[in-house]
């Protein structure tokens, strides 16, 4: 049964709470419904950065100060950007909680924008851009985002690009900030040894101020699929395969989540079983659903040595082509367990399930019950799963590679393996 409540303050800036009676900590966090994909061109990574600079001092407190004020009563904060939210969480004891609100309403609302703290926040963006270039396995999956979605706001990367963050402004963060961080787009997500009055009464106190409006509008993202390929001197190639998939509001959101996990969300899923265990061509293999408001795609990531490579796409086409007539309702009923249990899991943390009720409130709207989730779950079946299959399997690939690639199949070779 969900104990989860819901109060919308008059500014727009939703209120949601789950008590559990059986916890000492509480977490808490504030989720803005703005991303990559809402920023200008010319400011891309514009809600990174500025995710960076609102712990760089605030009228109240200096940098220090407010990661010094948390972690004095044993609590964390943190936060994080992707293309569609900006998070803004912390984790304390339950008598701590209005500290870590305080802290979260200060850092949104009286952040100073020092330049010197800017020009600093600068350098270590860059460090982060240029550590995850240096990181194979994570920038081949930007590289497929560029590709899959070209030249829109949905393609563009989460950090920016060296150019444009060197170049970022003091004004345009803070212009960027007044214009999309309004209470229509915010959720005020607390879980664990909370009280839904009590939260609401703070909330309106330190977060009542705030502006309703927020203008984030986006271009819709439109999937075009295409080839990306960068011959580096690595001991293995980091390839991702992907497809147009489903956004969070397509009837067939949860029988795709099924299939992903039947078809390489395990060591007993398909890829898994048949490209590592019985071939050895990879060491890591996977495949995975991301989802969007209006968009989304499905994905296959493998880890290859520079010998196997020929092997490994044809393999991969292989089992995509023979997929949907031979699923069965065995793997179905195991790929529904595998997701309802990582489901009920995550509940059991106060983090995880103030992350989900934040997302389900900014992408639905409500709160989903969980037995809402393990009935639509339930509900998938081999037909539901096979139909999936064919909906995805028939959009035009996404190829991105990084490593020793010469001996990867052409990208019009693999588009007709692939063709029905």
């Amino acid at each position: 049964m969900s104990t989860a409540r819901i109060s919308t303050l008059p500014n727009g800036i939703r209120v949601v709470t789950d008590t559990m009676d059986s916890v000492e900590t509480a977490s808490v966090g504030v989720w803005v419904g703005s991303g990559t994909r809402h920023e200008p061109a010319e400011i891309n990574g514009v809600a990174h950065l500025l995710e960076h600079m609102a712990f760089k001092g605030t009228h109240r407190r200096s940098a220090p100060e407010i990661v010094r004020e948390i972690e004095d009563v044993g609590g964390h904060i943190n936060a994080y950007t992707s293309r569609e939210q900006t998070a803004y969480y912390a984790k304390v004891l339950k008598d701590d909680t209005p500290l870590a609100f305080d802290i979260l309403a200060d850092i949104l609302q009286n952040s100073v924008f020092n330049p010197e703290e800017l020009a600093r926040e600068r350098a270590v963006v860059l460090q982060e851009i240029g550590q995850a270039n240096d990181t194979p396995d994570d920038i081949v999956f930007d590289h497929f985002q560029t590709t899959a979605f070209p030249d829109q706001p949905m393609g563009r990367p989460v950090l920016g690009t060296p150019e444009i963050v060197t170049g970022m402004s003091r004004e345009a963060i803070m212009d960027y900030m007044g214009r999309v961080y309004g209470g229509s787009r915010m959720v005020l997500s607390a879980v664990g040894a909370v009280d839904h009055d009590e939260t609401v009464r703070m909330a309106a106190d330190l977060f009542g101020g705030m502006s309703p409006n927020s203008d984030a509008s986006s271009r819709p993202g439109e999937y075009h699929g295409g080839d990306y390929r960068e011959n580096r001197d690595l001991e293995q190639v980091h390839l991702v395969l992907g497809f147009p998939s489903f956004s969070y509001h397509d009837e067939d959101f949860y029988a795709a989540a099924v299939f992903a996990s039947l078809f390489g969300g395990g060591m007993s899923s398909r890829l898994f079983q048949e490209i590592r265990e019985k071939r050895g061509l990879a060491y890591s293999i996977y495949a995975f659903s991301s989802y969007y408001m209006d968009c989304g795609y499905f994905a296959i990531y493998a880890g290859t040595g520079e010998n196997d490579l020929a092997e490994l796409t044809p393999a991969l086409c292989g089992e995509i082509r023979g997929l949907v007539d031979t699923i069965d309702e065995y793997e179905v009923k195991r790929a529904r367990n595998q997701l309802k249990s990582g489901t009920l899991m995550g509940l059991e943390s106060t983090s995880s399930r103030c992350e989900q009720i934040a997302q389900q409130m900014l992408i639905y709207g409500r709160r989903i019950p969980l037995s809402e989730q393990v009935a639509l779950i339930d509900a998938v079946d081999v037909a539901a799963v096979a139909k999936v299959a064919d909906r995805i399997f028939s959009g035009r690939p996404t190829l991105a590679a990084i490593g020793p690639v010469d001996n990867l199949m052409a990208y019009d070779d693999l588009r007709g393996r692939l063709a029905p």
